[in-house]
């Protein structure tokens, strides 16, 4: 098969039949032979005339070639009367997640940062391309999601990232770059065999190809019936979440129990990942089935891996963000204008004025000021006859136990006022006063 405009926008217009129709096309333009050949195309099609194509080049800095590199995708763009845009990441290099993964989540940071609502973000990926990542994720024991290879089209920031390249393989791009005299960078690194995808491209798939024509089509066609699988998984996970799921981040457990192993994991990856949450090894999700499954009515289990903390409170299993627990938490902290912003991406306690019921003028006038629980506080709040201990309120409130050390308590001369928006001190309401919000808190239920 020979690669034409014709087969690109027969690919485009597949695609557009499973997502909404593009604003604009915004081309991942690298400089290599694979974007070169995706943007020149673009540009020498009826599309050009019909769709804004942008092409957008980042620069990682990570070689002494790449301010020119950045130079030529400026000039290659312009030649082709297209609108160009050139961006600077900076790679987190103590991320811990290796260089190539560091720098391919800084570029689609910053690509997502370009998007626009309903953009295509165009990404040159190739059928050897997808071959290598299913190779690549076979070796890394992944399950079905991962050997579904790479997605031709999903949801990305405010558009879409589509590969309508798939099914098109390197030499055929070499061909059409050959034919029509493009020029490309070429990335010293993409040899560096140290890197597994570049050891699979030059030492393995061709070996490959001696004893079976086409592997790469063979094994595009494998991850095909891998997508079709996890989409069918994913269904499942969706109608076991329906039954179990009270609401995004809480499982009923007596529920999820009721279903096999294999459902409890599909159902538990699905949740994470509908969280944006990092995924689980399969030893966490063997962790959560038997720490926290099984643990007693009364035990605070923990399974965590990094951004994620999986508890165990009062039948309900949790799945949420890490967000508190490695934060650094002042003793007090002043609250001065009309908000404060509090740590460990805890949110925002706002006063609103003039609201029907709140603090007192009196209590505002005091100044008032955050701090957080150290055990043997006693409040009473307003419309309830007695004063009692907070811990014992915050039980009754059904508050979590991993967040009543998290709460935000109002003081006002150095009484409490206030335990977040939950009460305000019967001492301190009083109607046309200041009510308190707290914006963005995490679930504390």
């Amino acid at each position: 098969m020979s690669f034409t405009s014709d087969v690109l926008l027969r690919q485009l217009k597949e695609l557009s039949a499973v997502s909404a129709s593009p604003a604009r096309y915004v081309i991942a333009f690298s400089g290599g032979l694979d974007s070169a050949v995706l943007l020149h195309v673009l540009a020498d099609s009826q599309t050009a005339q019909q769709m804004p194509v942008i092409a957008v080049h980042v620069d990682h800095g990570l070689h002494a070639e790449s301010a020119v590199w950045a130079d030529h995708c400026k000039e290659f763009a312009a030649g082709l009367g297209l609108e160009f845009h050139g961006l600077k990441v900076n790679i987190d290099r103590q991320s811990g997640m290796g260089l190539e993964a560091a720098a391919r989540k800084a570029r689609y940071a910053a690509l997502g940062d370009m998007l626009e609502p309903n953009d295509w973000l165009l990404s040159a990926h190739h059928k050897d391309d997808q071959a290598e990542t299913l190779l690549l994720n076979l070796m890394r024991g992944s399950g079905p999601a991962g050997l579904a290879g790479i997605a031709s089209i999903r949801p990305f920031a405010r558009g879409w990232l589509a590969r309508p390249l798939l099914e098109v393989s390197r030499s055929e791009l070499e061909k059409y770059a050959a034919e029509n005299g493009l020029a490309w960078v070429d990335d010293p690194s993409n040899t560096d065999q140290q890197f597994d995808r570049n050891f699979l491209r030059h030492e393995i798939l061709p070996r490959l190809e001696t004893r079976w024509p086409d592997a790469a089509g063979r094994i595009r066609r494998s991850a095909a019936l891998a997508r079709e699988a996890t989409s069918l998984l994913t269904e499942l996970a969706a109608t076991d979440r329906a039954q179990v799921g009270d609401r995004p981040d809480r499982l009923r457990i007596n529920e999820l129990k009721g279903l096999s192993s294999a459902r409890q994991r599909n159902l538990l990856r699905h949740v994470v990942f509908s969280l944006g949450m990092p995924m689980p090894g399969a030893v966490h999700l063997q962790q959560i089935q038997s720490h926290l499954l099984e643990a007693r009515d009364d035990a605070q289990p923990l399974v965590s891996w990094p951004g994620v903390r999986v508890r165990r409170y009062r039948e309900h299993l949790y799945l949420l963000p890490d967000i508190v627990e490695d934060s650094q938490w002042p003793e007090t902290t002043a609250v001065i204008g009309d908000h404060v912003d509090l740590p460990g991406r805890l949110g925002t306690l706002r006063l609103v004025q003039n609201a029907e019921e709140g603090l007192s003028d009196a209590v505002i006038g005091k100044g008032l000021e955050v701090r957080y629980r150290v055990g043997g506080e006693e409040f009473k709040p307003a419309g309830q006859s007695h004063t009692r201990k907070l811990k014992k309120l915050l039980q009754d409130e059904g508050v979590v136990p991993w967040m009543r050390e998290r709460l935000p308590l109002l003081y006002s001369g150095g009484e409490l006022v206030a335990v977040a928006d939950l009460w305000i001190a019967a001492s301190a309401m009083s109607a046309a006063g200041t009510a308190i919000e707290w914006r963005n808190r995490p679930s504390i239920h």
